[in-house]
């Protein structure tokens, strides 16, 4: 008779408890082992001004399957929103600016339109024209995003355009980002394409073809009460399943067992005994943790750099904001010289915050501002206390808005080392690892080090990690 495999998931935020959550439903006997005190890694949420606000990432990827998907899976249709109609803006040369129409993550594919949005400075847009005349770019191998947009563009297009854009979903430097891992989207056209404006604003088109006549779908969603909402949900049906999900349970070591499989040793949850194992962990965990059994998997892991980063959360009151402050927020040139690298006017770009807002102090008309600080290579400025953060914070805001009073409350949140960094080389590095990790007992990788960022893929690549190992245990 065959017995249910087990399989120990190192790490509890979104792809670990996705992977619990696909294992246990699967046949699986799971034990979730979580260093922190609490399982949901960066979608967490507390309360500013009572009610409770998104401390890390606050929406999803629409037009991705996968987090959707999951949400309905979840039974929490009725909890989706999509953002406000407010476009966000750019912070570039004094002033906030429209993002020129035809951009594909900051990469221009109409000149007329990058002309009008005043974003570069005439030299900067000429320079981008240049891309029109000169000949191709060879694109041997993978190459740093800013060296290859240079060339093609020139400094300013990656300066007040593309850095900005990375910036926020990385905290990344376009020195030395990957090409293919960090703009997939435009890796393909740099290399099949003379210019590369005209091959994104082909890109464009067929975007457009493919999405049909209507309007547009919504790039983002969230859930209403915030995205912590989310892992709440997955935790409690990865238990209902059966998964025994313990926090405070930091993994020290983990080990070929006598008989096959592995052996954990965690802090606050002894010596766990498992068939196979989701490194669902920090890359640097997981090649700590891999150094004895699959050394040249820890040594290719532990080449992913992580950068870190800190969101400040504001309460305003409306009159003690600039009037007709609009949009849905803003990114931010770090030809600017300012501290902060971007600003979301959460309030206003999702309607139940608002409503939430509205009902707990009703009469007061509350705004609730985040902004992020922190890129890669740029940690002086994450040296400074909560209360430093929180006055630089706002004294940018000031720059860019104009006058500001004081908030009601504020928050500082820190995401330390949070974030992977997909630099030159990244998908032949993720590669190697898990060619490495195949020779020994069942391991699969999952999570935000690996196949992407984004919160639709790594659900997508914990789902691939718990149907792989389901396969292989027969």
């Amino acid at each position: 008779m065959q017995t249910r495999p087990h399989v120990a998931v190192v790490g509890g935020g979104l792809a670990g408890l996705t992977a619990a959550y696909r294992l246990a439903r699967g046949g699986a006997g799971v034990t979730l082992l979580e260093a922190g005190p609490r399982a949901g890694g960066k979608l967490h949420a507390s309360p500013v001004a009572g009610v409770p606000v998104d401390a890390g990432a606050e929406s999803v990827l629409a037009r991705r399957p996968e987090a959707l998907d999951l949400i309905s899976e979840l039974g929490l249709d009725d909890r989706v929103e999509h953002p406000a109609p407010a476009p966000a803006r750019i912070y570039s040369r004094g002033r906030l600016r429209a993002f020129p129409a035809g951009q594909v993550m900051g990469v221009p594919g109409d000149l007329r339109a990058l002309a009008r949005s005043g974003v570069l400075s005439w030299g900067g847009t000429l320079r981008a024209a240049l891309d029109l005349v000169l000949p191709g770019t060879p694109v041997r191998g993978d190459v740093p995003v800013g060296a290859y947009l240079s060339a093609r563009m020139g400094t300013e297009v990656v300066d007040r355009l593309v850095e900005p854009m990375l910036g926020g979903v990385y905290a990344g430097r376009t020195d030395r980002l990957s090409l293919d891992s960090a703009l997939p989207q435009i890796a393909p056209v740099a290399r099949s394409e003379r210019s590369l404006a005209r091959g994104v604003a082909a890109l464009k088109r067929r975007q457009a073809a493919a999405a049909g006549d209507g309007p547009p779908a919504p790039v983002f969603a969230t859930l209403r009460g915030g995205l912590a909402v989310l892992v709440d949900a997955l935790a409690e049906q990865a238990e209902k399943y059966g998964a025994d999900l313990r926090t405070g349970a930091p993994v020290r070591s983990l080990s070929p067992g006598a008989e096959g499989g592995w052996v954990l040793e965690a802090d606050g949850a002894g010596r766990v005994a498992a068939d196979a194992v989701v490194l669902a962990c920090p890359a640097p965990a997981a090649s700590r943790l891999l150094a004895g059994a699959a050394p040249d998997a820890a040594r290719e892991l532990g080449g992913i750099g992580y950068a870190s980063m800190a969101i400040t959360t504001f309460a305003f009151r409306a009159a003690d904001l600039p009037p007709g402050l609009g949009g849905s927020g803003f990114l931010v040139s770090p030809r600017e010289g300012l501290t902060i690298k971007a600003a979301t006017f959460s309030s206003l770009k999702w309607p139940w915050l608002k409503e939430a807002l509205d009902r707990e102090h009703p009469g007061e008309d509350l705004v609730v501002v985040r902004c992020s600080i922190g890129r890669a290579g740029e940690e002086e400025a994450l040296r400074r206390t909560d209360g430093e953060l929180a006055d630089t914070a706002l004294a940018d805001l000031r720059t860019v808005c104009g006058p500001v009073g004081a908030p009601v409350e504020r928050r500082v949140t820190r995401w330390d080392g949070g974030l992977p960094q997909y630099d030159t080389g990244h998908a032949a590095r993720v590669r190697r690892a898990r060619a490495a990790v195949a020779a020994v007992p069942p391991v699969a990788l999952c999570g935000a080090a690996y196949d992407g960022v984004g919160i639709p893929t790594c659900i997508a690549s914990a789902t691939g990690a718990a149907e792989e190992l389901l396969t292989a245990g027969g």
